[in-house]
């Protein structure tokens, strides 16, 4: 495969430079509004890290988007397979990824229904990737699902004047590859221009089995004329992951670490497909004008299309969970077979943002907004069965549409020289219909919900300092799940109200800065162990929990060789009083009742109170970079009931990199890199999950861990042609 790609970027590089011409029309000051809509300014008193082109392509290696961002303030990221590859995940101040929103030029990414993002379904997306900034607290009104810990908008749209092309490929531990062609044209009779993508990850992962399959493409072709620009973006990516989202029991973490129980219901050796398998394609319509000095408009039209499924062998399942009745052979009543059973999604995701700015004087007004429809169906089918079950049977069929309208103004003023004023007010309208679920078809859904999440702020910018005060409201709809408590346990909406402090200082030999926030939720959804109207453990709305923490940073250029940034966030995350339930069961493993306990200022699941990053830079020589990168995480807990019993230990890690440069060189660059992640193999694990009990009058809790892998390396070979 890499001689081909070598070949396609060959030819294509002759192709586009050929076919470039001079620019004739100056568009350089057009820049993508559908990006400055929702991204929070210089002078915007929220607080944000902008993550810039050089930085992503320095260290992007494979690893998915949550990796990427590991190294700004208060990220904690995790990943099924150990290695960053596959399913990975990332929590901001502790929140998780359904309380992220995240935006693909303005657009959202977030599902609809479980409001989580699987990135995985994004591949080697950073490859196509021109600026991230992260707004951490409730951020600036966005599209999308709402951001009650932080907001992560990508942008791609990047007009690339000059011909180009790129072949990327790396090879690491685990028998990790990632092959990439980059390909554009450049700016053609100063009117067009074409991107092209062509992706390829794939890795066996740390885990037994925990394998990746991912291929992806990405197109994007624009039309330019002096004041406006018409652009359309088509990508795509299909991913094939053996599950493991199970995690290592806790007897197993000692002494095998990479035990995977996904495919063992089968006997003797593991089942072979006991995989996810997903297809998700985005269309993305933009038009940018420049109406005159004033104003500018954009809107764009979007629809991402997802088709897939993941298969499990189950053994000795009851013919009743299917809705079936025994099987009688003669004399002989069977009432469980095994089968391979597979779990669809089969969604369309698809509406219109939009969003206009003046600009005159000291004032700059936004107007923007969203709509957008999902119209999912979900179905299982078995696809085999040992007795009685004919092949194609499928067991359940619900469907699912949500609705959703979006309307903001933001307001900037400077009232006096260097201090502005930041005002936003969102309306929010959700609308959700669920005709059943897969475990309860007959439950109904239709669910409306209206917000309105003012924000206002002030800041002072002079010279390199930036000092802002901030206070956000923000609410938030339940998820699918939290639906199916049933008729009687219907979730309420959650609240946040933000306040945000902080002030930084730059200049071209060093930064510093410090962030206070304070973020108090209402009816947050958390675990508590109740067991629903419908014989489930769902989210529950607890009255009253915060965070509160200090966020600081700094960085200094020792001279031309040496140069080093560290950020370390310190928090309190409490949920004031709540309620555990926990089965109760005899010595005989009998169901007995539901035991309730009381917990008060408890610490907030996976929320440690200490998370820092650092990296020193040397140059030791012209175009050799060496990077030190270290990370640490605090203790925390696998649910909230903050006992000792349910913990995740603190972690140090330390990763080491080094980029060599050649220029000019048969071609125009090369970048060879060199990347060790957890140089001293730590035993760590950012992530699991607790199912405790009560069992013959003691509590008994079964903890499952995920854990990371030990040293690894990865070797890269970057030419630009």
């Amino acid at each position: 495969m890499k001689p081909i790609i070598a070949a396609l970027c060959l030819c294509a590089y002759g192709l586009f430079a050929h076919a470039q011409q001079p620019s004739f029309n100056d568009t350089s000051s057009l820049q993508p509004v559908e990006v400055k809509a929702i991204r929070a300014g210089e002078k915007a008193p929220f607080t944000q890290t902008t993550i810039n082109k050089k930085t992503i392509r320095q260290g992007n290696t494979g690893q998915d988007i949550p990796f990427m961002l590991n190294q700004t303030p208060s990220v904690v990221v995790n990943s099924d397979a150990g290695t960053g590859i596959g399913y990975t995940g990332m929590r901001i101040r502790g929140t998780d990824a359904t309380r992220i929103n995240v935006t693909l030029n303005g657009i959202p990414y977030n599902d609809a229904e479980s409001q989580g993002t699987f990135l995985v379904n994004l591949p080697d997306f950073l490859s196509s990737v021109n600026s991230i900034q992260v707004q951490r607290g409730a951020g600036t009104s966005s599209n999308g699902t709402g951001a009650f810990g932080a907001t992560v908008s990508l942008s791609t749209n990047e007009k690339n004047e000059q011909a180009y092309a790129e072949i990327n490929n790396s090879y690491g531990s685990f028998n990790t590859w990632k092959n990439t062609v980059k390909a554009g044209t450049g700016l053609i009779d100063g009117r067009y221009t074409l991107d092209a993508r062509l992706s390829q990850i794939t890795s066996d992962g740390y885990i037994d089995r925990a394998s990746s399959n991912l291929k992806a493409f990405y197109l994007s072709g624009a039309y330019y004329r002096k004041n406006s620009t018409l652009r359309f973006n088509v990508f795509s990516g299909k991913e094939k992951t053996y599950q493991a989202w199970n995690g290592v029991p806790e007897a197993l973490l000692g002494s095998d670490r990479t035990y995977n129980s996904s495919g063992t219901d089968k006997a003797g050796t593991p089942y072979d497909n006991e995989t996810d398998n997903y297809t998700q394609t985005h269309y993305q319509l933009f038009f940018d004008t420049k109406i005159n000095s004033n104003w500018s408009f954009n809107t764009a039209a979007f629809l991402t299309r997802g088709l897939g499924y993941y298969e499990n062998y189950k053994a000795r399942e009851k013919y009743s969970k299917y809705g079936l009745p025994n099987l009688v052979l003669a004399d002989t009543t069977i009432t469980r077979t095994d089968l391979i059973r597979q779990k669809w999604l089969d969604n369309y995701f698809y509406g219109q943002v939009f969003a206009a700015q003046y600009k005159k004087n000291k004032s700059e007004i936004t107007i923007g907004g969203s709509w957008s429809t999902y119209d999912g169906t979900h179905h299982g089918d078995i696809v085999w069965a040992q007795y009685g079950i004919d092949k194609g049977y499928r067991y359940y069929d619900v469907t699912a549409k949500k609705s959703e309208l979006n309307t903001y103004v933001k307001w900037q003023y400077e009232f006096v020289r260097n201090w502005n004023l930041f005002t936003d007010l969102q309306y929010k309208h959700v609308e959700h219909k669920m005709n059943g679920f897969a475990d309860n078809p007959t439950l109904l859904i239709k669910r409306d919900f209206d917000f309105i999440n003012p924000k206002a702020g002030v800041s002072y910018t002079s010279n390199g300092l930036k000092a802002y005060l901030s206070y956000a409201v923000a609410n938030k709809e339940p998820n699918r799940d939290d639906f199916e408590a049933g008729v009687i346990n219907q979730p309420k909406k959650e609240m946040l109200q933000d306040v945000e402090l902080g002030a930084e200082k730059r200049t071209s030999r060093y930064f510093v800065g410090a962030t206070f926030y304070y973020m108090q939720y209402k009816d947050q959804l958390v675990l508590t162990g109740r067991m629903n109207d419908v014989g489930a453990y769902t989210r529950i709305n607890v009255p009253k929990s915060y965070r509160a923490g200090v966020e600081l940073q700094a960085g200094y250029v020792v001279n031309d060789w040496l140069n080093a940034s560290a950020n370390v966030t310190f928090s309190k995350n409490k949920i004031k009083r709540f309620t555990e339930f926990l089965d109760e069961y005899d010595v005989d493993y009998n169901w007995i009742s539901q035991v309730a306990i009381d917990h008060k200022n408890t610490d907030i699941a996976f929320s440690p109170s200490v998370v820092a990053g650092g990296i020193i830079n040397i140059l030791p020589v012209k175009n050799l970079q060496v990077s030190l990168i270290s990370k640490y995480v605090g203790d925390q807990y696998l649910d909230n009931t903050q006992s000792a019993q349910r913990r995740l230990n603190g972690f140090y890690t330390q990763d080491a990199r080094v980029i060599y440069t050649i220029q000019k060189k048969l071609f125009k660059e090369w970048n060879i890199s060199a990347q060790v992640n957890n140089v001293f193999s730590k035993k760590y694990e950012p992530n699991g999950a607790v199912y405790p009990i009560v069992y013959d009058g003691a509590v008994v809790s079964d903890k499952y861990y995920f854990p990371m892998a030990p040293a690894n390396f990865v070797i890269g070979l970057n030419i630009s042609l």
